[in-house]
């Protein structure tokens, strides 16, 4: 439900600030035009939210959503550095959306979702043509971001060698998904006993290597046979399928439906 929410919203981007806080640091009372959205780094500060109290902290993602009576005072012997952003969110239809984060969520310190903060700083300073649709585009991975490290405990952003190695691994399955990939060849290039390399991708992706690569090849055929252009045994070969019959078992197990039915329907 959050996600399809997530997935079909617009946002504005109102004001950003990466605020390192003074002693004299304030919100003072309102009721908040806007939602507020704020990733705190280090120091601490006292939020008090529809007359709830909050003491935040480095790690903790603050979500007020529009409409919230809001205020807030730093620590002045411990200040806040935080990176906020003040933002309205709307459906397709227009109409405003709360975002699915309680009010304060501790997410922890990610140096991923920092060196996102850190871009979007810099497009909001800098002022080059277009910066605010930069802006929405970044803030909009750094959503999707905090929606996984809020929803999904299997996904964990860190700046480890960890991180690294599946990225890498992900990059690779993308460039590379209509090629022949096996986990010994995965495990090889990440210097991982195939065994531990397929217990560590499930941990990390929350599915099996075979499973997260025949998702990305079903994806893509179904683009393929959606353009007209392709037919069930060419869609296949493209999307790295040696036998059709195996893709059409995968297909529908992923879609519900054979591919040929994909085919059936443009012709209508």
């Amino acid at each position: 439900m959050y996600e399809n929410i997530l997935n079909n919203i617009n946002i504005d981007i109102h004001y950003y600030n990466h605020r390192i806080c003074t002693p004299d640091w304030v919100i003072i009372p309102r009721i908040t035009p806007f939602i507020n959205f704020t990733y705190v780094v280090s120091g601490q500060a006292e939020f008090i939210v529809n007359d709830v109290r909050y003491t935040v902290k480095g790690g903790d993602l603050i979500c007020v959503q529009k409409g919230s009576r809001e205020s807030a005072s730093v620590n002045p012997h411990d200040l806040m550095d935080c990176y906020s952003v003040n933002l309205f969110a709307t459906d397709v239809s227009g109409n405003d959306v709360a975002l699915p984060f309680r009010t304060v969520t501790h997410i922890g310190i990610h140096e991923e979702l920092i060196a996102l903060f850190q871009n979007l700083t810099a497009v909001w300073l800098l002022h080059e043509p277009c910066y605010r649709l930069k802006a929405r585009a970044i803030f909009m991975l750094i959503l999707a971001k905090c929606y996984q490290l809020v929803f999904h405990s299997d996904f964990k952003l860190n700046g480890s060698s960890s991180q690294k190695r599946i990225e890498m691994v992900l990059q690779y399955i993308l460039s590379h998904y209509n090629e022949p990939i096996s986990i010994k060849e995965m495990a090889k290039m990440t210097k991982l006993s195939p065994l531990y390399f397929g217990n560590w991708f499930k941990q990390k992706t929350g599915k099996t290597f075979r499973e997260y690569l025949n998702m990305i090849r079903v994806n893509q055929a179904e683009n393929l046979l959606n353009s007209g252009m392709y037919t069930v045994s060419e869609a296949a070969a493209h999307c790295g399928f040696s036998d059709v019959f195996y893709f059409s078992k995968v297909f529908k197990k992923y879609r519900g439906i054979a591919p040929s039915e994909i085919l059936k329907k443009k012709l209508y």
